[in-house]
């Protein structure tokens, strides 16, 4: 579950074999399935975490059977910086929606540039299906996938919408 928060957060890898190093950014670092950008003995030495700009809202949502220790559905990792109203960078990551942790760029384009508002976020919720076509497995349907996908999205707008009267969307563990 931390690529795609780590993706989000824009990390970057350093790669080394021997005295060799190399630096790649994390989201590139997934090839496919199963296949990582990684050289035959090379091992991860570091993780590195810019520092988010101060108005930058971040939030990590898993979505599984089993909170704790289960496969994630869905995981959404979302970086979103707003000022005076506008969303001026937007960096949204989701794991469990294709083979790799992958950005959601048609919903970063959506957002960037916009007025933080519900009709810009309805906008980027629905742009979700251009980034992704989910699998359909035991953990949930490609249509089960993509509705929760942009439900965390909207999820985040309420929580964000009004800084005077915060709200909260409560979770809830069934067992």
């Amino acid at each position: 579950d931390m690529p795609p928060a780590l993706i989000a957060l824009n990390a970057t890898l350093t790669l080394r074999r021997g005295d060799a190093r190399r630096t790649i950014a994390l989201e590139s670092f997934f090839l496919r399935y199963g296949a990582q950008d990684r050289a035959e003995g090379e091992f991860i030495e570091a993780v590195h975490i810019p520092r988010p700009e101060p108005a930058t809202i971040i939030r990590i949502v898993k979505l599984s059977k089993r909170f704790d220790s289960d496969i994630s559905a869905v995981c959404g990792a979302f970086a979103l910086t707003i000022a005076e109203g506008t969303v001026t960078g937007a960096r949204i990551a989701f794991g469990g929606m294709a083979g790799t942790p992958q950005r959601a760029s048609a919903a970063e384009a959506a957002l960037i540039g916009q007025p933080w508002a519900e009709a810009t976020v309805e906008r980027a919720a629905n742009a979700l299906v251009q980034d992704y076509t989910p699998l359909t497995d035991v953990r949930g349907s490609s249509a089960y996938r993509l509705t929760v996908a942009a439900n965390l999205l909207r999820r985040l707008w309420i929580e964000q919408s009004n800084a005077a009267e915060p709200a909260s969307v409560l979770d809830a563990a069934l067992g």
